[in-house]
């Protein structure tokens, strides 16, 4: 291993085991070959030995070249591998926004004629390529100028003897001049073939094209089969009509990439290298470039108040809203080896990422501030709070190598999601933090961002955020029932929630665009033993309907709207019985405890009209001709005219000097909103001012 690693630093434990801190690539001068350090998510945990891919032991396989139990398409991978952790690292060094000390690089060497190395990589050669390129725009040049000279330019010796002329007006016309004849040009060809895989490696690799000649190049399905072994031969067909150095050089390098040859002259003069030291922050970025927003949300840093740092955060649609309604999504890379294990601080540390987010959040609004991406996680109505997903995302092996499936999935580990709770079955808690596990092809990645198209970044961005938040959703409903909840008519929805905080808190939520529609959230395993309580006292005072992650709550509310009925009264019983009383607070405290009283009622046309619609009233409006101290209640059984004798001892009388009363039985659990109605709409004379009238709420209406 020491000569193997010759002139990289490495560590060497009391073992005798070499460690090395570096990915990527340099020039070994001691053995005159290039060498290659994987990143160790090429190794899997079996039986309690690191293997590379999953049955090799590594130091079996240092040198490829050697090892008869590598398969083929082993060697091949690890042959062409090296191109995208080439460009990865590249792409890495070029943002100025990395740190890029981790980065150690000096220029490739120059091809010449010095002494040769034992083999060549792919990224040898394709590097050697861009080199030519780079070096030689005048060989280039100077060899389309003179393909071109002389075109169309017509040969008046060879017309005169050869062709036949027309004459007109005394002047001779010929109809087919002699001009220079364009036959195939092997300089041409071979320009064509260099810079068609000059196109081909840009675009497959996102290497720079920098392509100046306005060639017909070869691409597509023709170029693949100059992949497939016509490209030897066109070359090997052609070779022996090139005499100049250059031109020869070019077609070496040219057969070279067909042939994946390890044999090419280079010159060693130069120590070579690109090395990353601290591959997990280079992988970090190549993650973040893909999933998060940069810069962050709202002001926030990546290093945050504690110290800690977050690795990606971004803004996207809330797991609840299926709209323009947006939350914070945290992600954490893992540079992992393939199946290792979370660990116990990594989790503590993903919470604490939320927990610092929130509190951000909530700094924004404390100020008075709104913050810019408009989430805003507190609900100050139900004081409940958004979901915060908050996901790993791990590396992992296509086992086919195949670069092309991003396999973004779920992680096959033990435990593939996580949840922190201070209380159960409080969903939408401050401290209910939910963490989940995904793996993601290394091979894809890697290469997406080595390619550095901001086009493909940008598409494969958008749908691994809508897997994510698909797939969260689906993992939640398969813990908890989610429900649309609407007040019902006249049920004041900002009381209620005041009034029966401990019951609800943490189990419901304003997240969609209507803010009288809430979300309810109850865990199906019960864990309190009350959800079925707890829906039977909602639903006396709102529509509770079952309603999915992301699915629009108004139409199904909408629908339940016609068929609402329960202790709020029904469209048919908007009858308001209309009581002036004056001292209400005072007087109030004989009836409240109980909800029963007593309004007295008089031979008039004003207790008339009450008596008529009796089976219409749903509500009961304590007043004083005026808007200011309405109080509102629904009525919960039928009202009854009952003489003065009969009216029982606990039920409260509003007055005492009639012989007829209206037995009413109020629901004071909940005061309704009356800040819609005004009282005053219903008129009255001097004589009937302190008299109970009737009226609808339709009519009170302001």
């Amino acid at each position: 291993m020491k000569d193997i690693l010759h002139g990289i630093d490495a560590l060497e434990n009391v073992e005798g085991k070499v460690s090395i801190h570096y990915v990527g690539y340099y020039y070994n001068t001691l053995l005159k070959d290039c060498v290659f350090i994987l990143p160790k998510v090429l190794l899997k945990d079996v039986d309690g030995k690191e293997l590379a891919f999953g049955k090799y032991e590594p130091e079996d396989i240092v040198s490829p070249d050697k090892n008869k139990e590598l398969e083929v398409q082993e060697k091949d991978f690890l042959y062409k591998f090296a191109v995208w952790i080439y460009r990865a690292i590249v792409v890495y060094k070029n943002d100025k926004r990395n740190d890029t000390d981790i980065v150690y690089h000096t220029k490739i060497a120059q091809i010449g004629k010095g002494s040769r190395r034992l083999s060549n990589t792919y990224l040898d050669i394709l590097l050697q390529l861009l080199q030519f390129n780079k070096d030689n725009q005048s060989f280039f040049f100077f060899i389309i100028k003179n393909l071109h000279s002389g075109y169309n330019k017509i040969n008046w010796t060879r017309t005169i003897s050869r062709e036949t002329a027309i004459v007109q007006g005394e002047q001779p016309i010929y109809l087919k001049p002699v001009n220079k004849r364009r036959q195939i040009n092997f300089d041409e060809e071979l320009l064509v073939i260099f810079f068609s895989i000059l196109n081909y490696i840009g675009d497959t690799y996102g290497f720079p094209k920098d392509i100046k000649c306005q060639f017909q190049l070869i691409k597509g399905a023709q170029f693949k089969t100059y992949l497939n072994g016509y490209g030897r031969t066109r070359l090997r067909q052609i070779k022996y009509k090139y005499f100049s150095d250059k031109a020869l050089e070019l077609w070496n390098l040219c057969y070279a990439f067909f042939d994946e040859a390890r044999q090419v002259f280079v010159s060693t003069e130069k120590k070579e290298y690109l090395l990353v030291k601290s591959f997990y922050i280079v992988f970090e970025a190549i993650i973040d470039d893909l999933i998060g927003d940069n810069p962050l949300p709202d002001g926030m840093d990546k290093k945050q108040e504690d110290g800690k740092i977050v690795d990606h955060l971004y803004t996207a649609k809330s797991l609840i809203e299926s709209e323009a309604s947006q939350t914070y999504y945290i992600g954490d890379s893992k540079y992992y080896k393939m199946g290792h294990p979370l660990g116990s601080e990594s989790i503590y540390k993903q919470y604490t990422y939320a927990r610092n987010v929130i509190q951000w959040n909530l700094d924004i609004f404390n100020r008075g501030d709104e913050p810019k991406s408009g989430v805003r996680l507190r609900d100050d109505v139900t004081e409940g709070y958004n979901i915060i997903p908050n996901f790993f995302v791990s590396a992992k092996m296509d086992e086919a190598f195949d670069y092309a499936n991003d396999g973004i999935e779920k992680t096959d580990r033990q435990h593939n999601r996580h949840r922190k709770e201070q209380f159960k079955n409080r969903l939408f808690d401050r401290d209910t933090l939910l963490l989940f596990h995904y793996d993601v092809n290394f091979l894809f990645v890697l290469s997406l961002y080595a390619r550095d198209n901001t086009s493909q970044k940008v598409e494969w961005k958008r749908k691994v955020r809508d897997k994510f938040r698909e797939e969260i959703q689906d993992w939640l409903q398969d813990d908890f029932d989610f429900y649309a909840m609407a007040a019902k008519p006249g049920v004041d929805a900002r009381q209620y929630f005041k009034t029966h905080f401990q019951e609800v808190l943490g189990k419901t939520y304003t997240p969609f665009a209507d803010n009288n529609i809430f979300s309810l959230a109850l865990d199906k395993e019960d864990p309190e033993e009350n959800n079925e309580e707890l829906m039977s006292e909602l639903e006396r005072f709102f529509i509770v309907k079952p309603c999915k992650l992301g699915e629009k709550p108004e139409p199904i509310i909408e629908e339940a709207r016609k068929v609402v009925g329960g202790i709020a009264p029904a469209p048919e019983k908007d009858g308001v019985l209309m009581v002036m009383m004056e001292n209400y607070d005072s007087k109030s405290k004989s009836f409240i405890p109980t909800g029963k009283i007593a309004i007295g009622i008089k031979y008039t046309k004003e207790s008339l009209e009450i008596v008529e619609n009796l089976s219409t009233i749903g509500y009961v409006l304590f007043h004083h001709r005026n808007t200011i101290g309405q109080h509102l209640f629904a009525i919960k059984n039928a009202c009854n005219v009952v003489s003065s004798g009969d009216v029982e001892q606990d039920r409260y009388k509003n007055v005492n000097t009639t012989e007829m009363y209206l037995s009413v039985d109020i629901d004071t659990s909940l005061e309704l909103d009356s800040s819609m109605l005004d009282s005053t709409k219903k008129g009255y004379t001097p004589k009937s001012r302190y008299d109970a009238q009737y009226f609808t709420m339709e009519l009170l209406n302001k």
